[in-house]
């Protein structure tokens, strides 16, 4: 019996900052169960800076994040003044973790989306993505060639098109994959109480038909 979760996510997405103890939690209670993490893509390719409007639209935004879930955040006033939301970048270091070294691809995740919400730092610069990288375990000079590959660009490019293809358009979203088939576990941001139970049921349902 094949299965996995795979978690469908932009590490610049607030609600996926928010659902990052779901994910924590899970990876605690079911050490032997493969995450596979899928680059969704919130704002790839942006080239304005935020404005007043924007920085104000996205500090409620943000705010409404903070209050559901009860992770740090900063405020978009504190990001640097010419900052573009392109979330490319981000989302390109997650594959090029994820193809070097999986195990290690959720810390990096982690590391960035701290990074940008809790100490609006631009994790959309190419340096501070392979610092982070490096102090997540990763070899700078490793990663930042795969980070530049047409490779890696290829496989960012997958994954977008494999999420666009099943029709998410919102993150965070958890699958659960058995055997081929998909189950839905979160659809948004959803709090612990209401995602666990769910993967406890279909974990249970695997076991029961393991030993069937």
């Amino acid at each position: 019996m094949s299965q996995r979760l795979l978690y469908v996510m932009d590490p610049m997405c607030s609600w996926c900052w928010g659902f990052a103890p779901v994910i924590d939690q899970i990876r605690t209670d079911y050490p032997g169960l493969p995450i596979h993490l899928v680059a969704g893509g919130l704002r790839p390719g942006a080239r304005s800076p935020l404005d007043d409007a924007a920085r104000s639209a996205l500090a409620e935004h943000w705010e409404a994040v903070a209050i559901a879930s009860g992770q740090p955040f900063m405020t978009p006033d504190d990001l640097p003044d010419a900052f573009v939301y392109n979330t490319e970048p981000a989302c390109r270091a997650l594959v090029t973790g994820r193809e070097l070294d999986a195990d290690k691809v959720w810390a990096l995740v982690r590391a960035i989306q701290h990074a940008f919400y809790a100490r609006a730092e631009d994790v959309s610069q190419t340096l501070a993505l392979i610092d982070l990288a490096e102090q997540t375990g990763y070899r700078r000079k490793a990663f930042g060639e795969c980070f530049d590959a047409e490779l890696t660009r290829a496989a960012i490019a997958a994954d977008f098109s494999w999420t666009r293809d099943l029709g998410i358009a919102g993150f965070p979203t958890l699958l659960a994959e058995r055997n081929g088939q998909l189950a839905l576990l979160a659809n948004g941001y959803q709090s612990p109480g209401d995602v666990l139970p769910l993967l406890q049921r279909w974990v249970a349902a695997g076991e029961g038909a393991a030993s069937a």
